[in-house]
């Protein structure tokens, strides 16, 4: 084996992520839907030619990829073996999300890189395409009691052999989405993506020995694996237990919990989600492959130091019991899969608040809140507006929570009122903080938000909402108190209504001049609320983040003797 010394390898470190980082700018550049041109849902990387692990993956991408884009390399491995027949050029595609974990609108391309006729890694884009079909536009559907209800299924396929695409499997593509044009331009992304990552790569070995770089790899996940025992050792040794819970499947209107047992051994950690409830009807399943890479991605938030390759999780036991939701088996749904990883973070946080409670925020809000309004134009043309919205993040040692954040399972971002509204028949009447969702403590958590969004096509349109969180609340920690939870509400000619199962329904009507409104969860506090200052409480009365009656109510009437 080379060595590598500290400088090559962090030139080497930097070379390739700088790699990963521009198959995401490419991407994010030319894709035409707003969910991966604005909101930045998708991701690039290298991963081992042998077994698939995360080798290298950009920072703009999303974290929950980390792990689940691993698995889908993996397959593509046992495909091609299976096949025999792996060459320069090829290309796989597919968006099975029990081979690849997530959900079906995640569309993979996976690609072998070749050095002097050697395999030597694999290229990887994933982004999240506007419609692949399915009952519901934007693939976000609440009643749907197995996948092909979700979307279509595409196993791995090759999209291209030896550099010449496939024509006739575009053509499935474009044939199974109500956004054909849409699909078009964010397949031609990913591929210019892949195809700019071959150049870098082609480079990079130009300049450094294929030896060199290989062992540049396999140092830095020995590296992110010492990093990882070393973090362990520096927590003390125990087991600590903690639940939380879904508010349904969307089928049946009874709670799904998530139970977890954290424990933790000299430099050794062991995640046990054993007794949480069975796989379920509704699609809020989630594959193994998304269970596994969720754990990674709260761990990332733990030890926000720690590289982001597999080295990582080498220390790290996961046991996921069989038939659970959490290791549900093909065909179950799984399209609501943000909403269960959310609340598996929530439960790593919770856990780890009893170990190490100054590296965990509270709980944030706990819902990406998928929703989609979907119709005809006058002309006869679709339309899908799909978009997820934000909520309060949790509040901290250090500080209050983020009013209006995005999900902690991604870097995404929300995507901008006026982009939506130029896109799509829509006027959004309110676009706000939410007054009184924090959750109150010591540093409280942050706001929460309100989205009213007015239907302007005359045809009207169709309403489709996955949420969270309207019966369970985001929790606060270290006796923080809980944010406020999750309220959908929609506009019809005799008023006001709300959804049986709480935060989700679809195939609602919606007529011009009608609108639905999301009032989102705040995140919870932290921390004792009897050691908030006077100052602090004063000013969030003052700015309108919390009104007087819920100041008094959280903290004691104290707060009115100074001025903000």
């Amino acid at each position: 084996m080379i060595e590598i010394d500290p400088i090559t390898l962090s030139v080497l470190a930097g070379r390739m992520e700088q790699i990963a980082d521009e198959m995401d700018a490419t991407l994010f550049r030319a894709a035409f839907n707003p969910i991966i041109a604005e909101a930045h849902d998708a991701s690039h990387g290298l991963y081992s030619a042998t077994t698939g692990d995360t080798l290298i993956q950009g920072k703009s991408g999303l974290p929950i990829f980390v792990g689940v884009m691993s698995f889908a390399v993996k397959a593509v491995i046992e495909k091609a073996a299976a096949d025999g027949d792996l060459e320069d050029g090829d290309i796989y595609i597919f968006n099975d999300a029990h081979i690849g974990g997530t959900h079906l609108s995640d569309m993979r391309l996976v690609r072998p890189y070749f050095r002097n006729g050697t395999l030597f890694c694999y290229l990887a884009s994933v982004g999240h395409w506007h419609d692949v079909g399915g009952a519901v536009p934007g693939n976000y559907n609440p009643a749907a009691t197995e996948v092909f209800q979700e979307a279509f299924v595409l196993p791995p396929v090759k999209l291209a052999r030896k550099g010449e695409i496939n024509q006739d499997i575009i053509d499935i593509l474009l044939r199974n989405t109500r956004l054909p044009q849409s699909a078009m331009g964010d397949l031609n992304g990913q591929l210019g993506a892949l195809d700019l990552g071959v150049r870098r790569m082609d480079e990079l070995l130009d300049e450094y020995e294929a030896d060199t770089v290989s062992a540049a790899l396999a140092a830095l996940s020995d590296r992110a694996e010492a990093l990882m025992r070393s973090e362990l050792q520096e927590l003390p040794d125990g087991r600590w237990e903690t639940e939380d819970f879904l508010d349904n499947d969307g089928i049946t209107d009874e709670p799904l919990r998530i139970k977890l047992a954290l424990e933790i051994k000299d430099d050794q950690m062991v995640l046990d989600f054993t007794g949480s409830s069975p796989q379920c009807a509704g699609p809020v399943n989630i594959a193994l492959p998304t269970t596994v890479a969720t754990a990674y991605v709260a761990i990332k938030h733990v030890f926000p130091a720690l590289p982001a390759n597999a080295g990582v999780m080498r220390p790290i036991d996961v046991i996921v019991p069989e038939d659970s939701l959490l290791s549900a088996k093909f065909p179950a749904p799984t399209g609501g899969y943000t909403e269960t990883i959310l609340r598996m973070i929530d439960v790593v946080f919770s856990a780890f608040a009893n170990a190490a409670p100054g590296r965990v925020v509270a709980n944030a809000y706990g819902t990406i809140n998928a929703l989609s309004i979907a119709g005809k134009r006058s002309n006869g043309q679709p339309w899908v507006m799909f978009s997820f919205y934000g909520g309060g993040h949790g509040g901290s040692v250090e500080s209050d929570g983020l009013n209006h954040g995005n999900a902690p399972i991604s870097t995404a971002t929300i995507p901008p009122m006026e982009i939506l509204e130029a896109a799509y028949p829509v006027m959004f009447r309110q676009w706000a903080l939410r007054p009184d969702s924090a959750g109150a403590g010591t540093h409280r958590g942050g706001l929460g938000a309100i989205y009213e969004i007015e239907v302007l096509e005359e045809n009207g349109a169709q309403a489709f909402l996955f949420g969270e969180r309207g019966k369970f609340a985001p929790k606060g920690i270290a006796q923080g108190g809980d944010g406020a939870m999750n309220v959908f509400t929609y506009e019809q000619d005799d008023g006001w209504k709300a959804p049986p199962l709480v935060s989700k329904m679809r195939g609602i009507e919606l007529k011009q001049g009608q609108a639905v409104r999301l009032e989102t969860p705040g995140g919870g506090g932290y921390g004792a609320a009897g050691h908030r200052s006077p100052e602090a409480i004063a000013r969030d009365v003052a700015r309108g983040h919390t009104s007087a009656e819920q100041a008094d109510q959280d903290y004691g009437p104290a707060w009115r003797e100074v001025t903000p």
